[in-house]
């Protein structure tokens, strides 16, 4: 099915920042994930000189599943925090 182009309005233009602020604003955990990702990337390329006798192949694995893992935990986090906020029972209304 094709859609007419004169039908199609975009959401919101912007920068890739002024996206990133509003995602973080939505889901506060994306920065959080991105930073662990980035942080654990730049730790392994560092570490890279210095691994010894282990292979570079193994070494790229290991950065990578610690990369993963930190991107995954803070979805997990904010998926929890997401589901406590809104399944948390409403205070009764205070009587006067």
């Amino acid at each position: 099915m094709v859609m007419d182009e004169s039908q199609w309005v975009p959401e919101r233009e912007g920068t890739v920042s002024s996206k990133l602020l509003q995602k973080a604003g939505a889901a506060p955990f994306v920065p959080v994930g991105i930073g662990g990702f980035a942080t654990v990337a730049a730790y392994g390329l560092y570490r890279l000189k210095a691994r010894g006798k282990m292979k570079l192949s193994v070494h790229l694995l290991h950065t990578r599943i610690a990369a993963q893992a930190c991107v995954v935990g803070a979805i997990t986090l904010g998926a929890t925090y997401t589901m406590y906020k809104d399944h948390l029972p409403k205070p009764a209304a205070a009587q006067k």
